[in-house]
Parts: C-alpha cells; sequence; structure tokens
C-alpha cells in the first residue's frame, strides 16, 4: 500500500484523487458503463469521468436514485453525458435486459466497470437460486461483461482505441474460505460466513479479470481486463453489519479514504495513458501489485470460468 502522501512507480499515492489521476486526460469521444452507479465510489467515478469528457451510462438499480445522481453531475458538469439505465446485477433477467437494451442503443463501448457490489449480508438466494454475494458480486458482472464484449472488441478494432475492463474487486480477497472458491457449496447455508463468502466474490473478481485477459490475448484482442482494490473507504457496502459499520464510520474520519480517493484507483485504470496495453494485473493506489498465490492460480481461473459459464 503507497501510505498516504508515498508516490508508487505511477507517481500516485494512496491520498490521490480521482481528479489528481486523471488530469489533463481528454476522454471525449469514449463510452463509459459505470456499474453501482449511484452510490459510494461509483458516483465519484462517473463524475470524474464525465468531467473527462467520456459519456457515461450509469448501471443502477434504483433509478431514482441514478437520475438524481446524473443531476448533481450535471449542474457542476454542463457538458457532461450521463445516461441512466436500469439493472440488478442479481437478477440475470436484468442483466441479459440491460445488455440487450444498451446493445440496440447504437453506442460505441470503450470502457466497461464492473462496480457495483454488495457487502456483507445475510444468507439468501438470489431470484436465479444463486447466493446473494456471489450472484451479485461475480455472476452478474461475469454475465454482464460476456453479453457486452463483442460491443467492446468491435469498437476496439473500428476506433483503434484500446478497450478496459475493469472488475472493482477487493483486498478482501485475502479473507476467504479454505480453498479460495466453495466450488461444490456456492449455494450451500451450512457453513456460510458473510465476510469469507464477501472475500470469496471479490477473489472471482480478480480470477474472472485474470482469465479474460488470457483469452482476450490469445484472440489478439484490443481489449485490456484489470482488477483493483478501491482501498479502505467509508461507503454503504457494510449497511448490512451494524457493528462494522460502526467502526468504519467512526475510524473513517481519522484513517480511511473519502469516495474521491476511493474512485481514484478505477478512474486511473480507466483512463490514464499509463495503463495502455497492461492486462491482468491488480491494481491498488494506482500501482500494480503482486497477488496472492490464490488469486493468481491459472488452474483456479479455469475452473471458475467453469462454473461461471455453467450458471449463467
Amino acid at each position: 500500500m503507497w501510505w498516504f502522501g508515498r508516490k508508487g512507480p505511477s507517481g500516485f499515492s494512496y491520498s490521490s484523487t480521482a481528479e489528481e489521476v486523471t488530469e489533463g486526460i481528454n476522454g471525449s469521444g469514449l463510452t463509459a458503463i459505470v456499474t453501482g452507479a449511484s452510490s459510494g465510489i461509483g458516483v465519484e467515478t462517473s463524475r470524474v469521468l464525465a468531467l473527462r469528457g467520456v459519456h457515461v451510462i450509469m448501471g443502477v438499480r434504483n433509478v431514482s436514485a441514478g437520475n438524481a445522481v446524473k443531476e448533481a453531475i450535471s449542474n457542476k458538469i454542463p457538458t457532461a453525458k450521463v445516461d441512466v439505465m436500469e439493472v440488478d446485477l442479481s437478477s440475470k433477467a436484468s442483466v441479459r435486459k440491460f445488455a440487450s437494451d444498451f446493445n440496440s442503443a447504437g453506442l460505441p463501448l470503450n470502457i466497461l466497470i464492473n462496480n457495483a457490489g454488495i457487502g456483507f449480508v445475510p444468507f439468501e438466494l438470489s431470484q436465479d437460486g444463486i447466493e446473494l454475494i456471489f450472484a451479485t458480486n461475480h455472476i452478474g458482472p461475469f454475465l454482464l461483461t460476456e453479453l457486452l464484449l463483442d460491443k467492446m472488441k468491435a469498437t476496439a478494432h473500428k476506433s483503434n482505441i484500446e478497450g478496459r475492463i475493469i472488475n472493482v474487486a477487493s483486498d478482501s480477497y485475502k479473507y476467504t474460505y479454505r480453498g479460495g472458491i466453495r466450488f461444490d457449496k456456492i449455494n450451500d447455508k451450512s457453513g456460510y460466513n458473510s465476510f469469507f463468502s464477501y472475500g470469496q466474490s471479490k477473489l472471482a473478481n480478480i480470477l474472472h479479470a485474470n482469465q479474460l485477459s488470457s483469452i482476450l490475448k490469445e484472440q489478439g484482442a484490443n481489449v485490456t481486463v484489470n482488477s483493483l482494490h478501491p482501498g479502505p473507504i467509508v461507503t454503504n457496502i457494510h449497511r448490512h453489519s451494524p457493528i462494522l459499520n460502526g467502526i468504519v464510520t467512526t475510524l473513517g474520519k481519522y484513517v480511511l479514504k473519502n469516495v474521491q480517493q476511493g474512485a481514484a484507483t478505477t478512474c486511473y485504470a480507466a483512463l490514464n495513458p499509463q495503463v495502455q496495453g497492461v492486462t491482468g494485473k491488480y491494481f491498488v493506489d494506482s500501482n500494480v501489485v503482486e497477488l496472492k498465490s490464490h488469486a493468481a492460480d491459472p488452474e483456479m481461473g479455469k475452473k471458475l470460468w467453469e462454473l461461471s459459464l455453467n450458471m449463467i
């Protein structure tokens, strides 16, 4: 971790903001989808991309909340190009409708930011019968990426501008079940632990990014895929855990990142020219960081890929 003001090789640090890591970058002509764009770092990511001239499609579960964010962005940035579209990442039908609507809108797609996620919730199955954290944080984004991939490849080919897919993961990937992913017990209530399930879903985000990166490299597609840890931030992801929420809110004033800093690594990975050609990497504080061995295991990545294809 590039603590507070100490800069890493990129020239940025823990305390760098989303505006700082994209300073002087012109994103006009680019189109980005940001999921989970109506709260937390999704709002700031959308605002800063719009500030840099990117046409932002906010994928949100709550459309009225999304429209309020769009209005707030437009009030501050009159030139902002922002649209709101509904998507519930825990529902495969909702993801399919979103992708279908987007693909038929005739827009290009340069950047896909899989940012939406839920935190530590009690055991529950999604409407598709998948454990809710895994469904929302991994299966939904996995399906969305698959459905938008052809559009991204075509845009990159036509524009000769590299496409970028970014999975917002977390250092919580280090704290998961024994063996990493509970392949045979994803939907089992027995042995469920919300903390480990969150870590499992974040590990899945990283393995997904690494595996897709390898596939696209083999295909010679001009699309990169990276994952990142936004940092410890005061957001509502802990809302289902009152104790954690209390600790986070209290400590937040002193040691945690604010949303401007929390959105920095996402915006860096999405727009900064230093990331050109970089793929299959994991970023922390806008710098590439080595992963723990279980997150860099290609065999686990392939196994998760097969499981995910079966689940969608």
